[in-house]
């Protein structure tokens, strides 16, 4: 297996990129407002016999680029090729399995695994030989007259593999392909992959994936670029120098996670947290985390064995927390001034100590004040509900604010997650059925 390795890795070296994205932008006109930037100046090059995993949270302009590199949209600025060729539409050389399985349900497995031949106008003798085939190769032999109601996720996830596969696509391109999966079905999949990837059975050259799972990427790929948030860039290149199969205990495979946890947690040192989340001022854009999770993590990471200091790779095992649930929380507590990310590590302030150590009614005191000081629409929302004599405002006045700087649904989540914190902390209350802000006990 590892001479397998190394030969694929020379092969990397002597080919010319499949795929060639230079400076890549993707921006949405947002009228008045300007413009929001998904994408800036993305570099990306994929090799022959390599896997290569797009890592980082969610908004990070990873399937936006999986999107324009498979010919589904063209990017604002800058060039993808595949083979030297412009990529200006959807391309016959390229695969895509989505994470939704997006299988038609009144056709069986057979059928929705013939789709792709049949619109290329393959011949009907050879659409079933060809499909059948890639219904054997991925373990659902048998299942051929089965209707997607009846099949478990990961059977549907295998027939999306199946139905890309049997267009015979150099490049396959994978959109988070495991994460709507149960954690036993996902890792049977991606073991019964990377097997017939090693084994040399897959009909393809390269494989590019998106995932947001640290060691699912340190698992399958050859190479990891890992995105930064607002605007989606590439901040580092990770090369895995593991041979196949990989083992999650091998010291130098947690080695590998940490530093990307690291990576990804890098502290910019810039005193109002700015840069954390997308904007500025009552312009940041919130993810919409619960106060409880935010406790409950307060609480895991002060008591032991952490006694206040957390490895994050190990505490997101213990919490079975992915990336995409555990960075929004701890980055919240971060930008609330409860807690410091830096070098992998979760680490509590002499506030979140002090939380930790508090009754509730002293912990909404704290939250409180840390709302006010330093989520400035939160501190916005409350200045107008005290300037005004009735003490009440609509949420749309707010939400219309919001919608001058991100989109409508970045402007809806950051309110929720605003009016939850606040709810918390007695800071103001919102009544939903007349979507109105107000003061519970205005003074």
């Amino acid at each position: 297996m590892e001479n397998a390795v190394i030969s694929r890795k020379i092969d990397i070296v002597k080919n010319a990129p499949l795929v060639l994205a230079k400076q890549v932008c993707q921006a949405y006109d947002k009228g008045a407002s300007g413009s929001l930037v998904v994408l800036e100046n993305v570099d990306l090059q994929l090799y022959p016999n390599e896997i290569v995993g797009l890592l980082g949270r969610s908004g990070s302009g990873k399937s936006t680029l999986l999107r324009a590199i498979a010919g589904l949209i063209r990017p604002s600025r800058g060039d993808i090729t595949f083979e030297g060729r412009p990529v200006v539409g959807p391309n016959s050389d390229v695969a895509v399995v989505f994470q939704s399985f997006a299988l038609f349900p009144w056709l069986t497995v057979l059928q929705n695994v013939e789709l792709g031949l049949e619109a290329q106008g393959v011949a009907s003798s050879e659409r079933r030989k060809r499909a059948l085939a890639a219904i054997d190769l991925i373990g659902l032999d048998g299942f051929e007259s089965a209707y997607p109601k009846e099949l478990s996720g990961g059977m549907r996830q295998r027939v999306g593999l199946a139905r890309a596969l049997v267009v015979r696509p150099k490049v396959l391109l994978m959109d988070e392909p495991f994460s709507a999966l149960d954690v036993l079905t996902a890792e049977t999949l991606r073991t019964d992959l990377l097997d017939l990837w090693c084994e040399g059975r897959m009909p393809i050259e390269s494989v590019l994936m998106v995932t947001h799972n640290i060691e699912e990427a340190v698992l399958m790929c050859d190479r990891i670029l890992i995105f930064g948030s607002n605007p989606g860039r590439v901040i580092a290149e990770i090369h895995v120098d593991l041979p196949q199969p990989r083992n999650r205990l091998d010291p130098a495979f947690r080695m590998l996670v940490e530093d990307i946890y690291a990576r990804m947690t890098v502290k910019t040192g810039a005193p109002t947290r700015e840069g954390l989340f997308p904007g500025t001022g009552i312009a940041m854009a919130l993810p919409r985390v619960s106060t409880n999770l935010m406790s409950g993590l307060i609480e895991t990471v002060a008591a032991e064995p952490y006694r206040g200091q957390a490895d994050l790779p190990p505490l997101a095992t213990h919490l079975h927390l992915g990336i995409d649930d555990l960075f929004p929380v701890a980055e919240t507590l971060q930008l609330l001034r409860f807690a410091d990310l830096e070098g992998g590590d979760i680490k509590l302030t002499a506030p979140g100590l002090r939380f930790f150590d508090s009754d509730v009614d002293e912990r909404k005191k704290l939250f409180e004040q840390h709302l006010a000081t330093y989520v400035p629409l939160a501190a916005h929302i409350r200045r107008v509900l005290d300037e005004r004599p009735t003490h009440r405002a609509p949420a749309r006045r707010f939400r219309d604010e919001l919608e001058d700087y991100m989109s409508e649904d970045y402007a809806d989540t950051t309110l929720k997650a605003v009016t939850n914190w606040a709810r918390y902390a007695e800071y103001f209350a919102y009544d939903e059925n007349a979507d109105l802000f107000t003061l519970e006990n205005p003074s």
